[in-house]
């Protein structure tokens, strides 16, 4: 039984390590962090993604597939503030959508409510 232990916390270990970086709980929100979420799409998102969210940048045509259109359709992980941080953190394989690992993890969560603000799907 002794035996068994140094493998299972191997193995525990190396699974905390592998899991991505996610904060255990969001910040709040506040009118400050959706400003500095708001800038940070302006530079980081409308390419793709267009002034407005609505999936209709410059670089929009050339992807495949399209940028989601983050004002009415559902969005792709979920509508919580932890299910679009974590498309921020891990980007979307197969898509354009990159992981935007190189911005601090307050950056991402301050993108992730300014996202879920333009958001309003069609009922």
């Amino acid at each position: 039984m002794l035996r068994m232990f140094p493998s299972s916390l191997a193995a525990a270990a190396a699974l905390l390590l592998a899991a991505p970086a996610l904060a255990s709980q969001p910040p709040k929100k506040t009118p400050e962090l959706l400003e500095k979420g708001r800038a940070s799409f302006a530079k980081n998102c409308v390419a793709c993604h267009g002034p407005k969210g609505e999936g209709d940048g410059a670089a929009a045509k050339s992807l495949k597939p399209p940028p989601r259109n983050l004002v009415t359709e559902p969005l792709k992980a979920g509508s919580k503030v932890a299910d679009v941080f974590g498309v921020l953190a891990n980007g979307v394989k197969g898509t354009g959508m990159i992981a935007f690992k190189h911005l601090s993890e307050d950056e991402r969560w301050a993108l992730a409510y300014y996202v879920l603000s333009l958001h309003h799907p069609k009922k």
